[in-house]
């Protein structure tokens, strides 16, 4: 679906952090460069539990994904994938659902060059990868239907992505663009980072990542319950990541250990 040579390295810009490759630094991967690596301990100066925060986000993911495919969910479009980090989506998926259908879709030429490890899936079930920005849906969408049934529930997961995306970039027409396509029963997953809780470490954060060339969003509990406008709230609703149906997966190591500045949440389309 790609279309494209995952060994052209000379698309990938290294003078500048990426937010996926942050990521992976903070996951303690080894696809990231040293602009990467020095943001990331700027960031852990401000905040030395953004390692864990990024471990919460993923495991959010996992057990939203149980949650869906336990849920009958066999349909997933997961933008701003990241690099690979097992198991992944799709891999949570098919293990309740095998014949789960799951299109990743991100930016980063890295993640592109690694793609092949998020096709890893079952026989009965379909992965792919698309390479395309979420500023683009038209284009996730054309690219998407090669894969998905779209007149059937789709869950389409936004995990610590939109907090990159501002208000001036049209953040929230990009999700109702997206949702548009999507029949009755889709689900929309989103975990997002905030202010809410440490105002002056988030503000300095936002001036740091700006400074290097990296949009970052930050939106209150308000501003995030936005998205899911239109949408039911699958119980408990906006909540800190970590405390959305606990009983699906294993705790993160630290996750207790004060606050997790972001929300999560999990809706679907009537």
């Amino acid at each position: 679906m790609t279309g494209q040579d995952p060994t052209s390295a000379d698309r990938i810009d290294t003078t500048r952090p990426h937010p996926a490759r942050m990521y992976d630094w903070y996951l303690g991967g080894k696809d990231n460069y040293p602009v990467d690596e020095e943001m990331g301990r700027q960031m852990l100066t401000l905040d030395p539990r953004v390692p864990v925060m990024a471990r919460v986000n993923r495991a959010f993911m996992h057990r939203a994904t149980r949650w869906l495919a336990r849920n009958g969910v066999l349909q997933y479009l997961d933008i701003g994938t990241g690099i690979p980090t097992e198991p992944n989506l799709h891999q949570v998926a098919q293990e309740t659902a095998p014949g789960a259908r799951v299109v990743y879709c991100d930016n980063d030429p890295i993640v592109l060059a690694h793609a092949a490890a998020l096709l890893r899936g079952t026989d009965e079930g379909v992965t792919e990868y698309l390479q395309a920005d979420v500023r683009d849906p038209d284009a996730i969408l054309e690219g998407a239907r090669k894969v998905l049934d779209l007149t059937r529930p789709v869950a389409l997961s936004l995990v610590a992505l939109l907090h990159f995306v501002s208000d001036e970039d049209g953040a929230h027409d990009l999700v109702r663009r997206l949702l548009a396509e999507l029949p009755s029963g889709s689900y929309l997953v989103m975990t997002h980072a905030t202010a809410d809780f440490t105002p002056e470490e988030s503000k300095a954060a936002t001036e740091k990542l700006r400074a290097a060339g990296v949009t970052l969003a930050l939106r209150s509990r308000e501003e995030f319950t936005r998205f899911f406008h239109g949408l039911d709230l699958v119980e408990p609703g906006v909540e800190v990541p970590h405390r959305w149906h606990p009983e699906l997966g294993e705790p993160v190591p630290g996750q207790d250990d004060g606050v997790i500045p972001g929300y999560g949440a999990v809706a679907r389309k009537a």
